[in-house]
């Protein structure tokens, strides 16, 4: 792999190329060509192209891509050849539903552990796994050692819950809370605000329309 800084957004479409890769697996196809990749993942063939050869060749001139070879490079790439711990903070109705969600199971993440303050909640379990109160989770994650801590808790409790998931050794956190949070140099952190989201796309239908 070459040594300088990959684009996100090329890591980005690695993802959804993976999963394409996978449903043809999944059917039986052998190979593929990259015009064929673009054509179902929203890229274009030039695109493909160019984002695979930042990490090497792949394929054949001529005759495209064995689909499992390629499928299992970008898994390597994107580190989905193992198995990922997962810990969520927060069990309401967004936590519950990432906790329930086939597709990271699918991808290798593993979710080991449920944290809530309501006194209803903690103690049940969600897909096997216990709902556990959120004042275990510098005591549970420094057992569990998980790889990603998810944050999905109101604004206001964000930054107290990234400080508990650091403090248990946690270095890449996921936050849904619609706060961003301060963390130290070697956390990776992900600040996914859905309602940020839904108003770039309303600004620009909005900017459309003036038009």
């Amino acid at each position: 792999m070459k040594s300088f800084k990959i684009p996100e957004a090329t890591i980005m479409r690695l993802s959804v190329y993976s999963r394409y890769l996978n449903r043809l697996l999944k059917q039986g196809l052998t190979t593929i060509s990259s015009s064929e990749i673009a054509q179902n993942t929203g890229a274009t063939s030039a695109q493909v192209r160019k984002d695979l050869a930042y990490f090497g060749e792949f394929g054949t001139r001529g005759v495209g891509y064995d689909v499992g070879s390629l499928y299992d490079s970008i898994a390597g790439i994107l580190g989905l050849n193992k198995d990922w711990d997962v810990v969520i903070v927060g069990a309401g109705k967004l936590g519950l539903a990432l906790s329930m969600y086939e597709g990271f199971r699918e991808r290798g993440f593993r979710n080991r552990a449920i944290f809530d303050v309501d006194p209803i909640k903690v103690g049940k379990k969600v897909q096997g796994v216990k709902i556990l109160h959120s004042d275990t989770i510098i005591e549970v994650c420094s057992e569990l050692k998980p790889d990603i801590g998810i944050i999905a808790v109101p604004g206001e409790e964000a930054q107290k819950i990234a400080d508990q998931l650091i403090a248990a050794g946690v270095r890449s956190i996921l936050n849904f809370a619609p706060r961003v949070v301060s963390v130290p140099y070697d956390v990776q952190i992900r600040n996914v605000d859905l309602s940020v989201h839904l108003e770039i796309l309303t600004y620009n239908m909005a900017m459309g329309d003036k038009g």
